[in-house]
């Protein structure tokens, strides 16, 4: 039987970074997708924005509400 190591543990800590970074820069990738979406008004002009275009967005919103009270601990997710 294997007992833990300084090694094992330093190894599964280098793993799990590599993975956290690696979740990390998808994540910055997603919201430079949609900062560049909302800069061009979710490709939308003035003249074409009708009540579905809001409930897209308000969907949208809340979907990033629910992540920033996780992210943040406020709404549902205060301690």
């Amino acid at each position: 039987m294997l007992e833990p190591t300084h090694d094992n543990a330093r190894c599964n800590r280098d793993a799990a970074l590599c993975a956290f970074l690696t979740r990390k820069v998808e994540f910055d990738s997603m919201l430079a997708r949609l900062q560049s979406l909302s800069a061009e008004h979710f490709d939308i002009t003035p003249d074409e924005v009708h009540w579905g275009h809001v409930g897209t967005l308000t969907h949208y919103a809340d979907g990033l509400k629910c992540i920033i009270n996780a992210a943040f601990r406020e709404g549902e997710h205060k301690e």
